[in-house]
């Protein structure tokens, strides 16, 4: 029988939420429901010089947007909180004493102007060992003041020694070489830990059995597994999931990237559902055999780390379009109302009254077929919510026009007073002997106006529908106002 795992997923309020935080969530997510475990969620807000207030709050919307829901976490508590480690600073201190007590960890009066310069000849020399000289290690306060480049406020190192391990086991890649870290600092001079000694205390503490991130952390895991043995405690285990890349294999970053940033996606109008399986498919395979879509709960059922594609996966936003149509296609009408609503709710664009969400849910079947994203739904539907007199006609307009187009706005003027029935079997009908049988003009020159006249555009829902839904007296409103520009 398989242990309950406890994972986590520890993001940085630093500005707008990676994809990577959402990417990690799922994952460790998925293999804390797989075993019947607990999936966390911590905030690591020990970098105080970069922290975004702000960003906290949006990294629980984004991740609630998207379902992956944790057990434990700031806004929902649980046995070991605080979940924000600037909550934790008490915690740490007995860890760095042991360590400095045990020879472990020493204190660096090092000034950032002579670390700089350090870094400086390192580079110029291309020195084959580069980071910190060790310069503090062994001296007294007194001894190291006499020395240049002291400041007043030291940080605390971590001892690594000549033969520190730099290999571990890995469970998605099995055994791992990782460079040989230098004696990182584990304390910062206003008192916060850095993450190397807060990630490590933190999980320990937790309890947290399994450490999934992105494989930018591997470098780093040397350092956290000896603190672990420093201290006298068990590691958990450990894995490092691709990272997502660009099309030109650079790794996705926010600057250079706005799909990084997760809360672009919903900014955009992509379904939550669309994003997580967008996000499963890059590091894994499609849950039963070709079929690419499947729910979350089929995710978790098959899951195996083993699955799991090292290859860096590259963010191809095109197979998202793909997914986030299908997801949109498989709506009821009511169901794309409301997420079309909701879009518009969270960018602010539009505040629709109740006889507009009406409308909309009559014409939204009309657009579902070709709808990508939810931001499309407005600019397709918008000459439905402007008054008639305020319809205006796109610049090519001219191409849906010839020499019939008054003749033909005549004739569906006429034929459409007439229409008992207002509905778009009716109106066709209606038009077709009018207009196409009336005037012998084929269907494609015959309605073209007629289109231009309702919508102000060549290209629209279907014509006949569109109709149906504006009614019968802004129909011919917007006709007889479009044929006096003729």
């Amino acid at each position: 029988m398989t242990t309950p795992a406890r994972l986590r997923v520890a993001p940085s309020p630093t500005g707008d939420p990676h994809v990577g935080t959402a990417y990690m969530s799922l994952f460790n997510l998925a293999y804390a429901r797989k075993t019947g475990g607990q999936f966390v969620l911590r905030i690591e807000d020990t970098d105080r010089q970069r922290y975004v207030p702000e960003s906290e709050q949006q990294v629980f919307d984004t991740l609630h947007w998207l379902e992956l829901d944790w057990d434990e976490g700031p806004d929902v508590g649980g046995p070991y909180a605080p979940d924000r480690q600037s909550g934790r600073l008490e915690t740490y201190r007995p860890f760095v004493e042991q360590l400095l007590e045990s020879g472990d960890a020493y204190y660096c009066w090092c000034s950032s102007e002579r670390l700089k310069e350090l870094r400086e000849q390192q580079q110029a020399a291309k020195a084959s060992v580069t980071g910190y000289d060790r310069l503090c290690h062994g001296k007294t306060r007194e001894e190291r003041a006499a020395l240049p480049g002291f400041s007043e406020n030291p940080v605390v190192r971590m001892l690594v020694p000549d033969d520190v391990s730099l290999e571990f086991e890995d469970i998605i890649r099995g055994r791992v070489s990782a460079p040989r870290p230098d004696d990182q600092v584990i304390l910062k001079a206003d008192g916060f830990p850095t993450y190397h000694l807060a990630v490590v205390v933190d999980d320990h503490l937790m309890g947290i059995t399994h450490v999934v991130r992105g494989e930018e952390w591997i470098s780093s895991t040397p350092k956290h597994v000896l603190l672990y043995r420093m201290l006298g405690l068990n590691p958990p285990a450990l894995a490092h999931m691709p990272l997502l890349r660009n099309t030109d294999k650079s790794k996705i970053s926010k600057r250079k990237n706005p799909a990084a940033r997760l809360t672009w996606f919903r900014e955009q109008g992509y379904l939550p559902e669309a994003l997580r399986t967008f996000l499963q498919l890059l590091a894994y395979p499609p849950v039963e055999g070709d079929t690419e879509v499947a729910t979350f709960e089929d995710f978790v059922e098959g899951f195996d780390w083993a699955k799991v594609n090292t290859v860096g996966p590259i963010f191809d936003l095109k197979k998202l379009d793909w997914l986030n149509g299908h997801y949109i296609r498989s709506l009821s009408a009511e169901q794309l109302t409301d997420r079309i609503v909701e879009h518009y709710a969270y960018t602010g664009a539009w505040t629709p009254s109740a006889e507009q969400v009406e409308l909309l849910l009559g014409a939204a079947p009309l657009i579902q077929e070709r709808l990508v994203l939810l931001s499309e739904a407005l600019p397709k539907l918008q000459f439905l919510f402007t008054p008639d007199d305020e319809i205006e006609f796109a610049d090519d307009i001219s191409k849906a026009l010839n020499n019939d187009s008054p003749a033909v706005l005549d004739a569906a003027i006429t034929a459409l007073e007439d229409v008992s029935a207002w509905d778009s079997p009716s109106i066709e009908a209606a038009l077709r002997e009018a207009v196409v049988d009336g005037l012998g003009i084929k269907p494609k020159l015959a309605f073209g106006p007629l289109r231009v006249g309702v919508t102000g555009s060549r290209v629209s829902p279907p014509l006949f529908e569109s109709m149906e839904l504006l009614g019968r007296e802004s129909t011919l409103a917007r006709l007889r106002r479009f044929r006096e520009t003729l």
